[in-house]
């Protein structure tokens, strides 16, 4: 082989090697600027963040809850009226705690929290069947100001990490079985005990 054919060899070697390096970051601006989203796992979504603060009364014992005295624990909220609580809440708490159930022994890192949005208590009947559930009065506190609107509250389940912080919403006529998915998932991979 000559000198020649051997420098040409050479830099078709270096061209096509430095195609193949370039190509990911060519193909990633042209994904970007295509505005190509690839489907996410996670079955509720993601809302921006919001550290979740302020105080209502449990309605079990009649004592000053707050929202950290369950820091450490992932939680799953739902806001209702205590006088309305029509088939939808009642839905609602029932998947809160087959969600929670399904979770088997990593259920004790999951608490269940309603919210109540009027001053009315809830059914004995209520209180019996989910039990376990945090039942918190919270008309006047500042934790319904921090979630959403008022219209679209009573529409959710939502979820609260270990920290305090609200950062997940699953959709109206949540389905409790890619509810318990996601929550698997976070379990899985969370690194808060």
């Amino acid at each position: 082989m000559s000198n020649a054919e051997i420098k040409k060899s050479n830099r078709r070697k270096f061209i096509l090697l430095l195609i193949l390096m370039c190509s990911p970051v060519f193909i990633s601006y042209v994904l970007y600027f295509m505005e190509y989203r690839p489907e996410s796992k996670n079955y509720g979504d993601l809302i921006p963040i919001v550290k979740l603060t302020g105080k209502g009364t449990n309605q079990i014992d009649n004592t000053i809850f707050r929202i950290k005295d369950l820091h450490g624990k992932w939680i799953l909220v739902t806001i209702d009226s205590a006088e309305q609580c029509d088939e939808a809440c009642k839905k609602k708490l029932y998947l809160m705690r087959q969600v929670r159930m399904v979770q088997g022994k990593e259920k004790h890192r999951i608490e269940r929290l309603w919210l109540i949005n009027d001053d009315t208590k809830p059914s004995e009947e209520l209180l019996k069947e989910y039990e376990g559930t945090y039942f918190v009065s919270a008309k006047d506190s500042e934790l319904l100001e921090l979630i959403e609107t008022k219209e679209s509250q009573t529409k959710h389940i939502y979820l609260v990490d270990p920290i305090g912080n609200l950062m997940m919403r699953f959709p109206e006529n949540v389905d409790g079985t890619k509810m318990g998915h996601d929550l698997k998932r976070l379990l899985h991979v969370s690194q808060i005990e």
